[in-house]
């Protein structure tokens, strides 16, 4: 299973439908957390979706994407957390957020290890990585991608079985594995009955920013993508002074980008009674878009 759970997505300034930013992965009984707004750990109640999470992303240091970071990890700790938990965050931002972890002079009982990012850098993880890539919008933004590794290809039972006369058991699981076996006096290489690698899943959030050549090049063929859309076509000079992006831009970077499904967010409460007027203009370009709402879910299906 690979799940998007949308804690927060409002823009600067919260609404009474809208939290600010804050968005729960979870892959396989894993739980990674993107960007941590005011409030985060009470969605993760209203998601019953838990606090047992292995890691958080921060894309940068505005408030909306960072001060549900001392409320969350003292509730973690009030659960009696023992594991350590990673923070990753831009380059330049560890003294912040160690301030932040430890606000009212709170002391964690467990261990928080900060690490610093900068564009390309790869965290690997069991069976996926998560790479770190270039925001436009405050000094060291980042956005992330998720991406899951290639998937052993699809094990052609009808002619194990039927052509090669090899019955079912351990030996289909080792060819599988792509290790030869010999049958009846023959060697059975794994490509005679197992598929070339198919691809894992991909998911791309870019946090605050604008389009750009960069963005394109990472949320190609992505599975879904996430991308800032604070404003709509009318407002465009206000997303160019401050480094955001229109829903029409985003719909672009979907479409270039030849994505699957694109989720808008980080939506500006100038449009918290009529949202629909960013996901009319973004899908006139790509039409498989929404306009993602406050606990709203997403399963990413295989391709």
């Amino acid at each position: 299973m690979l799940k998007v759970i949308f804690l927060g997505t409002a823009g600067a300034i919260p609404t009474t439908k809208r939290n600010p930013s804050a968005i729960l992965v979870q892959r396989e009984g894993e739980k990674i957390l993107f960007d941590c707004g005011e409030g985060t750990q009470r969605q993760m109640m209203k998601a019953k979706s838990g606090m047992r999470i292995e890691a958080i992303f921060i894309t940068h240091l505005h408030g909306d994407h960072i001060l549900g970071l001392p409320g969350l990890i003292q509730s973690m700790g009030f659960q009696e957390r023992k594991e350590p938990i990673y923070i990753y965050s831009p380059l330049e931002s560890r003294e912040e957020i160690e301030n932040l972890v430890t606000a009212g002079r709170y002391s964690p009982s467990f261990e928080i290890i900060i690490e610093e990012l900068k564009p390309g850098d790869v965290i690997k993880r069991s069976g996926y990585w998560i790479k770190a890539i270039k925001a436009i919008h405050v000094r060291n933004s980042l956005g992330f991608v998720l991406e899951e590794e290639k998937r052993k290809g699809k094990f052609d039972r009808e002619k194990a079985e039927k052509i090669l006369g090899i019955p079912p058991g351990p030996l289909y699981a080792k060819l599988h594995s792509g290790e030869p076996i010999e049958w009846k006096g023959r060697i059975i290489h794994p490509s005679e009955v197992v598929g070339p690698p198919r691809p894992g899943r991909k998911i791309v959030y870019t946090g605050d920013t604008r389009p750009h050549e960069g963005l394109i090049k990472e949320a190609m063929n992505a599975d879904l993508l996430i991308h800032d859309a604070t404003f709509s076509e009318a407002e465009k000079e206000m997303a160019i002074e401050t480094a955001h992006s229109t829903a029409m831009e985003a719909a672009e970077v979907a479409s270039k980008a030849k994505v699957k499904k694109l989720v808008l967010t980080h939506i500006s409460s100038r449009y918290s009674s009529n949202p629909s007027i960013l996901e009319e203009e973004a899908k006139k370009i790509f039409p498989n878009t929404v306009v993602a709402e406050d606990l709203m879910e997403i399963e990413v299906p295989y391709k």
